[in-house]
C-alpha cells in the first residue's frame, strides 16, 4: 500500500466505526485505528466501549492501537467540563493527539468516526481537525459519513455490539438520562 493512502482512524467507539471504515477502505484506504478516548467516564463505561472495539477489530480485521486512559488530561484540556466549550475542548485533544500520532508514524492522512455521528457538531469537528492538521503536517481526511448512520446502526445491531447512549464525559451522561423537571421544561 503507498504511504499516502494509510489514514489514522480516531475511534470514539465500535458501532461508529463500522461505516468509515467500510468507506474509507473501499475508497482504497488503509485504516488503523486510534482509540485516545480520556473523555470517557467512568472507567467500567471506558472499559466496555474498548473492549467493543476489540471485538469488532478482531471480526473485522482492523487493526487499533490504543492510549491509556488518563481521564485527568481530559479533564484539564476540557476547563474541567464545566465550560460552554467543553465539547469543543475535547474535539481539539482527541483530534490534535491523533494527527500527532499519525504524523509520528508516518500516515499520509488522518481522520475521526466523530464525523458519522448526527450528535457531534461538524463544524467544530472541522475546524479542530484544520487546525491539527496544519500544527502537525499531516492531511486531514474529511467525510461526511453521517449517510451511514442508519446503516452502522444496523450493523452494529446484528453484530451483537454494545451501543452506548451518550458521548462519554459525566456531563453528556447527565444531559441524556436528566429527568428532572428542569430538563423536561427544556426538552419541550
Amino acid at each position: 500500500m503507498e504511504q499516502d493512502k494509510r489514514v489514522l482512524l480516531h475511534i470514539c467507539c465500535a458501532p461508529c466505526s463500522i461505516y468509515p471504515v467500510k468507506e474509507l477502505t473501499g475508497s482504497g484506504y488503509s485504516v488503523t485505528g486510534y482509540w485516545f478516548n480520556p473523555n470517557i467516564q467512568g472507567y467500567r463505561e471506558y472499559s466496555r466501549r474498548l473492549m467493543t472495539l476489540g471485538y469488532y477489530a478482531r471480526k473485522s480485521g482492523l487493526d487499533i492501537f490504543e492510549e491509556p486512559y488518563n481521564v485527568e488530561e481530559w479533564f484539564a484540556a476540557a476547563g474541567g467540563g464545566i465550560s460552554v466549550q467543553r465539547c469543543r475542548d475535547c474535539y481539539k485533544l482527541r483530534i490534535d493527539r491523533t494527527a500527532r500520532e499519525a504524523a509520528s508514524r508516518g500516515y499520509g492522512f488522518f481522520s475521526t468516526t466523530l464525523l458519522y455521528s448526527r450528535f457531534q457538531d461538524h463544524d467544530a469537528v472541522k475546524e479542530a481537525a484544520g487546525e491539527a492538521s496544519a500544527r502537525h503536517g499531516v492531511e486531514f481526511l474529511y467525510e461526511d459519513f453521517r449517510e451511514g448512520w442508519k446503516e452502522g446502526i444496523r450493523i452494529s445491531r446484528s453484530m451483537g455490539l454494545y451501543r452506548q447512549q451518550y458521548c462519554g464525559c459525566i456531563f453528556s451522561e447527565i444531559e441524556r438520562y436528566d429527568v428532572s423537571e428542569k430538563s423536561q421544561n427544556i426538552r419541550v
